[in-house]
């Protein structure tokens, strides 16, 4: 599960919604019912249903049903980061 979300990147920065330190959380029921516990770099995020598609779309094939749970307690902030999303941001020009 988690490889199919390391194929979701981010539209605005282009690095992966895992390395970006977007994904909180996960469970996985009896069911297969696959629970994401996720935020956004902004609550005002223009594109949380676009990113929430692309990741239905990558986890399609893994689960066969998701629930998104948005999250915005704690706030993302740039801490949450891994250290190979940092490498990844710098090559991309960002000041991390």
């Amino acid at each position: 599960m988690t490889n199919a979300l390391r194929k979701v990147t981010d539209p605005e920065l282009g690095i992966d919604i895992v390395n970006l330190g977007l994904v909180y959380g996960m469970d996985i029921d009896d069911s297969n019912l696959v629970t994401l516990d996720m935020t956004l770099t902004s609550v005002t995020c223009p594109l949380a249903d676009q990113i929430e598609d692309i990741i239905r779309s990558a986890v399609g094939d893994v689960v066969p049903d998701l629930v998104i749970n948005w999250v915005w307690s704690p706030p993302w902030g740039a801490e949450k980061i891994t250290s190979e999303g940092r490498e990844q941001l710098l090559a991309l020009g960002f000041k991390v």
